[in-house]
């Protein structure tokens, strides 16, 4: 065999086996049975498979919840215990992870964290299980060096205790600032409420006050959970966890006026209702909106001119409790992280339709609570 055709065999054998773009991808779980915390897997792009090999595995109790830094440099992870932290990584320009530090939150079992628009502040969103004294939304300053301090301000909200259940405290499920980062949106679930803060950076001891108007209240007993923004942040985008619902606002300054409320499964019972995550494609043109409960899908729709949801496609997960799930950077896949069935799936994507098509692959993994692709 001459020279080359040797070189051609080598590249042709070489294709087969290494991606032609890996993206990174790191997994939060919770640690009371086999996981260790948080998992660096490489994804291939192409053929949607995710190698069952991690490339590293950081030892954190439950981190549930994953927060990139804009540079993509610094990793910020919920501790989601009784008695709950936020803790610090740095990530090299290889994605090796490195712990920094770690943060009490002043509160129980936090879910959901985000970073203030100009990097200074982590928001942390305690949801805390017990009624008291119930969540808190909690504000920890970000040192140049990445490393967290401790929490400058806690922000408690009055339960509609319309559920007796679950809302006879606040609980606290999410935070997400404004588009132009002037205001944070609190969801929470024993309030009935997304309380609005206007944010200011350059006061330092209370960068959070209320907003005008306050907060904005949502159906007695319906358990607001994730919301999210366009890209225009003209309309925004809310999970309705105990109802089961999804709503589409309007955003005018502060407030989020409700244009539409959509009902994700058409089952009475209460246990098919169990609104999660939602996202956006890169395009903006298909909203995606988990269900889990004993309905365990994802609700496609596609989102008109206007902002307006049209039902596409119901799928399911294949497994049990899809806690969070993510579109690649390619946006040719769905993963899903089937939390009680130990599991993330990995779907196909149609860009123009938006439906979500055959299952490419099922990789074990225990209790799977985030899905984040570092690029």
């Amino acid at each position: 065999m001459n020279r080359t055709w040797t070189t051609l065999l080598t590249a042709s054998l070489m294709s087969l086996t290494i991606p032609s773009h890996a993206a990174t991808l790191l997994v939060g779980s919770y640690t009371d049975g086999a996981s260790q915390g948080i998992y660096r897997y490489q994804f291939d792009e192409q053929r949607g498979h995710i190698d069952p090999t991690p490339q590293q595995v950081v030892k954190s109790v439950s981190p549930s919840w994953l927060v990139l830094s804009a540079d993509r440099r610094l990793l910020f992870a919920v501790n989601e215990t009784p008695g709950g932290n936020a803790s610090s990584f740095s990530v090299s320009a290889k994605g090796d992870i490195k712990p920094l530090n770690q943060v009490a939150s002043q509160g129980d079992e936090p879910t959901h964290a985000s970073l203030s628009h100009d990097q200074r502040y982590l928001f942390v969103a305690n949801y805390a299980v017990n009624p008291d004294p119930g969540g808190s939304l909690a504000v920890m300053p970000v040192a140049r060096d990445g490393q967290l301090k401790p929490v400058v301000q806690q922000l408690r909200h009055r339960p509609s205790g319309v559920n007796r259940e679950r809302q006879a405290g606040g609980h606290v499920h999410s935070l997400v600032s404004s588009p132009n980062g002037q205001y944070l949106y609190a969801s929470d679930l024993g309030a009935d409420k997304v309380f609005i803060y206007r944010y200011d950076g350059a006061s330092p001891d209370q960068p959070l006050s209320p907003a005008t108007p306050p907060s904005v209240a949502l159906p007695p007993g319906s358990g607001p959970r994730h919301l999210l923004f366009d890209a225009t942040g003209q309309h925004a985008y809310l999970t309705l966890e105990m109802s089961g619902e999804v709503v589409m606002f309007n955003v005018s300054g502060a407030d989020l006026r409700v244009g539409q409320r959509l009902a994700l499964t058409e089952a009475s019972a209460s246990t098919a209702k169990a609104a999660g995550g939602l996202h956006l494609s890169a395009d903006g043109h298909f909203l995606y909106v988990s269900n889990r409960g004993t309905a365990n899908e994802i609700v496609v729709f596609a989102v008109e001119g206007d902002g307006q949801l049209t039902f596409v496609q119901r799928r399911a997960v294949e497994g049990d409790h899809p806690r969070e799930f993510a579109l690649d950077p390619s946006n040719r896949f769905l993963l899903v992280a089937n939390q009680k069935s130990n599991q993330i799936v990995v779907m196909r994507r149609d860009a123009k339709t938006g439906k979500l098509g055959e299952t490419v692959q099922v990789l074990a993994q225990d209790a799977p609570s985030d899905l984040k692709f570092i690029d």
